[in-house]
């Protein structure tokens, strides 16, 4: 069965999101490469690369089921955050946005009675609680450590600690 046209163009929409996703945290990324931050810049660089991964998920998805993929521009992001809190923030910020932007697909495709679809979208339901959650967890460690620079420090090598692994994100 083939994918309906509104649900084939909500998302295209959301790999747009993904995306967009992806160029916001490449830019939090060279944000924090510029202040010196490179484990924060390391963290947000793997969140780059997750949602690159998301993005092909939706990519491959649409031309499973018979869809076109149309590729919209892709906005600019913010470039600059004043400090690791209000780029973290942000970043948690996007996420609650982009989990009600999931669960508006699944409203959708169950008014389209696309079974398929949902059971696909579940995957990114689930997904979309670990990254609220992680980024989430990086705010209230932040909050934490206000600002005290030793701890803002050691925690900046800590999260530099963190790699992609596409295979748990499958």
């Amino acid at each position: 069965m083939a994918i309906s046209e509104k649900l084939e163009q909500a998302l295209n929409k959301q790999l747009n999101e993904e995306l967009f996703s992806s160029y916001l945290y490449l830019s939090m990324a060279a944000d924090f490469e510029d202040k010196n931050y490179t484990g924060f810049a390391s963290w947000m660089r793997v969140q780059f690369q997750e949602e690159q991964f998301h993005a092909m998920k939706f990519y491959d998805y649409i031309v499973q089921r018979g869809g076109k993929v149309l590729l919209e521009q892709i906005a600019k992001p913010k470039s600059n955050w004043e400090t690791p809190l209000s780029a973290f923030k942000a970043a948690f910020l996007h996420e609650t946005l982009i989990t009600k932007k999931i669960n508006n697909l699944v409203n959708l495709s169950r008014e389209e009675n696309d079974h398929a679809t949902e059971s696909f979208l579940k995957w990114f339901v689930d997904e979309q609680v670990e990254e609220e959650a992680s980024s989430e967890e990086v705010v209230k460690n932040l909050e934490m450590i206000h600002e005290d620079k030793s701890a803002l420090f050691l925690y900046n090598r800590e999260l530099g600690k963190r790699v992609f692994q596409s295979s748990s994100t499958e």
